[in-house]
């Protein structure tokens, strides 16, 4: 059976399964190639772990899900030159090269949102990265960490 979580990380430490969280996290599957992934997702992201610190925990997942897809040594070096030179992501970020982990969670796109409980047990999946969708997301992120603290 295959695991529904990353293997395979470009840039800073792995990440363990939802499961084994003792506190709440976001998951962001998103695109090089997505203007909204690139333009809002990860500037939201980096604005939550501004806002939040260490009382969550952070994922992006580059994925090829809805997107042409390239050699994944090719990719790899792309999105980590992306986390560490350009973006400078303060959190992890791992490969769906296929895509195929995204389409097993159910991601309808990027960015797509995926908000877990201490334990694993999926809270929320939001599509978008519209106003509406950050503002669901930055609501749900200020009350999983009010609960925590």
């Amino acid at each position: 059976m295959i695991e529904d979580w990353p293997t395979r990380f470009v840039w800073m430490e792995p990440l363990p399964h939802p499961r084994e969280w003792e506190k709440p996290g976001i998951v962001m599957f998103f695109n090089l190639e997505c203007p909204g992934c690139i333009g809002r997702g990860i500037p939201f992201l980096k604005s939550l772990y501004r806002e939040h610190g260490d009382r969550l925990h952070y994922l992006t997942v580059h994925t090829a899900y809805g997107h042409k897809r390239y050699p994944e040594e090719e990719v790899a070096e792309k999105v980590r030159y992306f986390a560490r030179d350009f973006a400078k992501l303060p959190f992890p970020v791992a490969l769906d090269p296929t895509g195929a982990l995204a389409e097993r969670l159910g991601v309808e796109g990027t960015p797509h949102w995926l908000v877990y409980a201490p334990g694993g047990e999926l809270v929320r999946s939001i599509y978008g990265s519209q106003d509406n969708a950050r503002t669901r997301l930055a609501y749900l992120m200020l009350e999983l960490t009010q609960t925590e603290a």
